[in-house]
């Protein structure tokens, strides 16, 4: 593989960094939209914002380094263990609608993460099937 050109190196740099830039921006606005703004603004403020951030987060989450970090037994362990866990208290300990949509949301990120744990475990079973040792006799 021959190496980048500086220009597609640069290139590359400033996409990154917009990408990243946006979603620092995205869960900004999400989260601090209520402490600036009232009423239908800050609903609106705090709506963009989280589109923002998913849209950037999938994006940034594709990514050949991040996506094997993310793919990795430890950190789909504590993406399943603290989710799971926040989903729960904040059922019990956030009142009305907003504790019943953090739960589920964040249940569903647990519950993500636990796919990832269980195919990663059929997929390590199945490569190990695979990996017997031919036995059939060749003749030289």
């Amino acid at each position: 593989m021959k190496p980048k050109s500086p220009f597609a190196t640069l290139k590359s740099f400033v996409a990154d960094l917009l990408l990243w830039s946006f979603f620092v921006a995205g869960m900004a606005a999400s989260t601090g939209a209520g402490a600036v703004l009232d009423g239908t603004d800050k609903n609106v403020a705090t709506l963009a914002g989280v589109a923002v951030s998913l849209l950037t987060g999938t994006r940034i989450a594709k990514k050949p380094r991040i996506k094997a970090f993310l793919s990795t037994r430890p950190v789909l362990w504590f993406l399943f263990l603290f989710n799971g866990a926040v989903a729960v208290a904040s059922y019990f300990l956030v009142d009305g609608v907003k504790g019943v949509a953090t739960a589920a949301a964040m249940g569903l990120v647990a519950l993500g993460a636990l796919g990832g744990l269980v195919s990663g475990r059929h997929r390590v079973r199945g490569e190990a099937g695979r990996l017997v040792p031919d036995t059939r006799v060749t003749s030289r």
